[in-house]
């Protein structure tokens, strides 16, 4: 058979608004959590016309795939999770031959269908109630207490447990959707919305429709059910949420449009029409997640004093790297998440000025060097940026990647930087991206031969070898240093009272906090709860850190604060290591540990459910 590559005849028969966009065919390219096989057969366009049941908690209707196909193909694999699939037919309703091979726990099963001469196939099927993308959640469990919610997770491999396609950051898909749900809910996806007051759709129920005509991986098709509210911030951003959390998410969110603007002026123009977040429930697993045109957040980020919105920066910029450029298999997943959080850390500096964005690259060393030593210390090969399937140890994609960036950055200076990143972006737009290809892009557009800054940047050894080469560059800010001298009297005895926190921001609490020794005497930890309100702050991340502490002490008072506090926050990066940590503390922890998780696992999206449960187990 010829590649598919070749197969460009067949262009007509394509759906999509945007042409295919290639299919990387080097050996690093293979994505071995896909049970693809994109050069015989691929998926190029979906078409989704689904119902949600909030009885059954399923999705059920059909997908309807365009498939660019090599000469001589007769069939196509796709990925599934746990699908009740009804029947599989071509577009004049003839059945076609279909099977379900062995499942892995991890990654489903492959759905094979004999196409034949078909180039269009329509699936009808139902989602398992326990589909790992979804999450279900009760009233009690939304903000306003009053009617259900539904979203869906998709990163990284978890979308195929409700569409039925090839779900593979490499496969890169554009695609439709009707989504018809109950007439007091409303629905958003991560597209453009055609219908944003919905359609009559049967009795006690209203449909709405979506399109995404841009090639996209299939982690970013993206859905969310509930009583939402929407405002404008300005002319092309807006906050979507529930009503009773309307007023705080838009006042949290104002600078949004100014991010968008800055980010333009770095690296390009924003390709995706609007630029909206949705704020969702607590249980949301993540702080946010990059879906086009919404990008989700969870409602931790709402602090009052905007000190957590870099979220919605690092999202944003995923807007450029991720779903405009977008690693071809998750063992890249560097080349998403090391590229955004430099990125994101440029928007900061434009809008927050650089102390701001200093603050924030030297909390990223922090977090670094915690990972390392974490993963087993420099020679660990979770340390690699290039590596494991599932991706390097902890935040080590994020840190260790937009280190080694911003080492690129000092080398060559800013200005010759940010040309070769804005051609980068443009040059690899709408497609997949590997990090052997980054680094050929890296030579060819900006190292062009210069052997002596080719010796100096060292690309091999950050992309391929453990640890962190001696050229990676440490910012350092004046406003932790300024933490640290207060950490240095506060470790020598000095009277929380003394200490005057009125003005600091979550990333000064997370430098004090994280930085103190990690015995603490009894009476110091009641005097800083007392002193401080740590228990009861409305501040998320200042709580976790917090615990934390408390937790490594065997500090009792904080367990019923502790128990409130797990049972209503679902943000992994907050809550699992608190786990972990109970989990460590063996006879005192593990029971506090099992007792808290009975009642609050429901809460849990079933990422974070299925985290704690290794551990726990």
């Amino acid at each position: 058979m010829r590649s598919l590559l070749a197969a460009v005849s067949l262009l007509p028969l394509i759906a999509a608004a945007d042409p295919p966009s290639p299919i990387l065919t080097t050996p690093e390219a293979h994505d071995a959590l896909s049970y693809a096989e994109p050069q015989v057969a691929r998926v190029v366009h979906v078409d989704l016309d689904l119902a949600a049941d909030f009885s059954t908690h399923t999705m059920a209707g059909t997908a309807t795939l365009d498939i660019l196909a090599a000469p001589g193909a007769t069939r196509i694999v796709l990925d599934d999770s746990k699908l009740a699939i009804a029947s599989i037919t071509d577009t004049a309703g003839r059945p076609l031959h279909w099977s379900v091979g062995a499942s892995d726990p991890y990654k489903g099963a492959p759905l094979t269908v004999e196409i034949g001469a078909a180039r269009k196939i329509v699936i009808r099927y139902r989602s398992s109630p326990d589909a790992g993308a979804l999450q279900w959640l009760t009233p009690a469990l939304t903000a306003g207490k009053a009617k259900p919610y539904l979203f869906s997770q998709g990163e990284s491999i978890n979308n195929r447990s409700w569409i039925p396609t090839q779900d593979s950051p490499g496969i890169r898909q554009s695609w439709t959707a009707k989504i018809t749900v109950p007439q007091e809910l409303s629905a958003v996806m991560s597209a453009e919305r055609l219908t944003p007051d919905g359609e009559p759709a049967g009795p006690g129920r209203h449909s709405y429709r979506f399109r995404m005509d841009h090639n996209v991986p299939p982690y970013l098709i993206a859905l969310a059910v509930g009583d939402l509210a929407f405002r404008p911030l300005a002319g092309r951003t807006g906050v979507y949420t529930e009503p009773t959390m309307l007023d705080r998410a838009a006042h949290e969110l104002t600078d949004t449009e100014k991010m968008v603007d800055a980010a333009e002026a770095l690296y390009g123009p924003y390709r995706w029409g609007r630029y909206d977040v949705l704020v969702l429930p607590p249980s949301f697993p993540f702080g946010g997640m990059e879906n086009p045109t919404l990008t989700f957040a969870t409602p931790t980020i709402i602090t009052g004093d905007k000190s957590n919105v870099d979220v919605i920066a690092h999202e944003l910029a995923h807007s450029w790297s991720g779903n405009l450029v977008t690693n071809a298999t998750w063992s890249d997943s560097w080349l998403n998440e090391g590229f955004t959080v430099y990125f994101e850390n440029r928007i900061d500096e434009a809008v927050y000025g650089k102390e701001r964005a200093a603050t924030l690259a030297d909390l990223s060393w922090d977090n670094l060097q915690r990972d390392i030593k974490a993963a087993g210390g420099p020679n660990a090969p979770g340390t690699r940026l290039h590596g494991d399937p599932e991706g390097a140890y902890g935040e080590m994609d994020y840190n260790k990647g937009s280190t080694f960036l911003r080492t690129i950055e000092q080398a060559v200076g800013r200005p010759r930087w940010d040309a070769y990143l804005k051609g980068y972006f443009d040059r690899h737009a709408f497609q997949p991206q590997t990090t052997a290809g980054f680094l050929a892009d890296l030579r060819a557009h900006l190292i062009k031969g210069d052997a002596a800054l080719e010796a100096s940047l060292q690309l091999d050894r950050w992309a391929y070898q453990p640890g962190l080469p001696d050229n990676a560059v440490h910012v350092r800010s004046a406003t932790l240093a300024r933490i640290d001298t207060v950490v240095a009297a506060f470790d020598k005895g000095a009277p929380v009272a003394s200490i005057d926190t009125t003005h600091w921001s979550t990333q000064e609490w997370l430098r004090f906090l994280d930085s103190l020794p990690r015995t603490q005497t009894a009476a110091r930890l009641a005097e800083m709860d007392k002193g401080f309100a740590l228990s009861t702050s409305p501040n998320a991340y200042l709580r976790s850190a917090w615990f934390a502490l408390a937790i490594g002490n065997r500090y009792d008072p904080i367990v019923p604060a502790l128990d409130q506090y797990l049972g209503s926050v679902g943000r992994q990066l907050l809550i699992v290591p608190l786990y972990r940590d109970l989990e460590s503390q063996g006879d005192w922890g593990k029971p506090i540990a099992r007792r808290i998780y009975a009642h609050a696992r429901p809460t849990y999206h079933p990422l974070t459910a299925a985290a704690i449960d290794k551990i726990l187990s």
